[in-house]
């Protein structure tokens, strides 16, 4: 069983970890951390019998997670505070909508930069209050990238925070303005739901477009088996409900997501066993194979393997952003400038 195999394996299943021996072990643990599962793995295994050495490597991530997504939670609140004043509503996206949410895909979830959603009218007076009350400043000086992100991506150039050095990224939509799908920003914030804290994160299907098109849509696949494992814990947070299906075959269509949901819902079946609606999920899987192929790319010891296969996705990825002759003339410019 290949590594990868054997991550996503003990997720599902955390029993069949019962079996492993020290080489299965380091094998587990150097590829939970290769894909940022760690600390989802962690907990997932929490109370489980195993050897001490791997109970105290589990052990330290658990805590380190835990201390995440304090931190995680703090940015949130900071952000929260500097836009206070900003009457528009202020969406918490990916890692840290699951923590502030209470949801299953938050526990042991590696977090890195703080991303939200608000209205794109609302950017100017939104990036001016980070950058005058909260302290962010931004990251990139360099003109054409500047323009590009403003001109071209669904988000504001990146911000760090000038003391805590942590990220801030601006969306105000969930894929590149020059992308093929178009989603609609204005449904995304309207269907959003409040927490306690004012702050607000995507209604249930919305959370479950948002990680496919990320991992789909606007991507080479590079941390799948996370973004796979999040969509599991999501689906098994909200699957039950009653219309829940319905409503995230309607999200899926009106987002132009529908495909790129579909195949989520499938590769996360065949690899964590995850329950979904095979009308949601479809019956067409022609190039699933080359997608399971691409998220299980790495060797016993966590290192990437298939280059070719990995370019391949690369370059799609490029391709699905922008049309032909914009890749060409951004690559170059890219090119020149390095």
């Amino acid at each position: 069983m290949t590594g990868a195999r054997l991550l996503t394996r003990a997720l599902a299943d955390p029993a069949s970890v019962a079996a492993l021996d020290a080489d299965d072990w380091t094998t587990l643990l150097t590829m939970a951390r290769a894909e940022q599962l760690i600390g989802s793995l962690a907990h997932r295994l929490d109370g489980i019998a195993m050897r001490d050495a791997a109970a105290a490597i589990l052990g330290d991530a658990r805590l380190s997670m835990d201390h995440a997504r304090r931190q995680a939670l703090w940015e949130a609140e900071m952000a929260r505070r500097a836009l206070a004043d900003v009457d528009v509503p202020v969406v918490l996206l990916k890692g840290t909508a699951y923590v502030a949410a209470g949801l299953s895909a938050g526990i042991g979830r590696s977090i890195g930069d703080l991303d939200i959603l608000v209205p794109r009218d609302a950017l100017g007076v939104v990036e001016e209050a980070l950058i005058e009350r909260g302290g962010w400043e931004w990251v990139k000086e360099d003109d054409y990238d500047d323009a590009y992100y403003r001109d071209h991506m669904h988000e504001l150039p990146p911000l760090i925070h000038k003391e805590r050095d942590r990220m801030i990224d601006v969306h105000h939509t969930i894929l590149p303005l020059t992308a093929k799908p178009t989603p609609d920003a204005a449904a995304l914030l309207a269907d959003s739901e409040p927490l306690e804290s004012g702050l607000r994160v995507l209604s249930a299907p919305d959370m479950i477009c948002h990680a496919a098109c990320h991992l789909f849509a606007d991507g080479d696949l590079a941390g799948g088996l996370r973004n796979l494992w999040d969509i599991d814990r999501l689906l098994r947070d909200f699957g039950d409900a009653p219309g829940f299906w319905d409503r995230l075959g309607e999200c899926a269509d009106r987002h132009q997501l529908s495909r790129a949901v579909a195949r989520a819902l499938r590769l996360a079946e065949r690899l964590y066993g995850t329950p979904v609606d095979g009308d949601v999920a479809g019956r067409g899987r022609a190039g699933d194979a080359l997608y399971i192929r691409r998220l299980l790319a790495r060797d016993g010891w966590g290192r990437e393997t298939r280059k070719g296969l990995r370019g391949a996705f690369y370059i799609r990825s490029h391709w699905l952003r922008m049309p032909p002759v914009m890749l060409g003339r951004h690559l170059w410019t890219k090119w020149r400038k390095n």
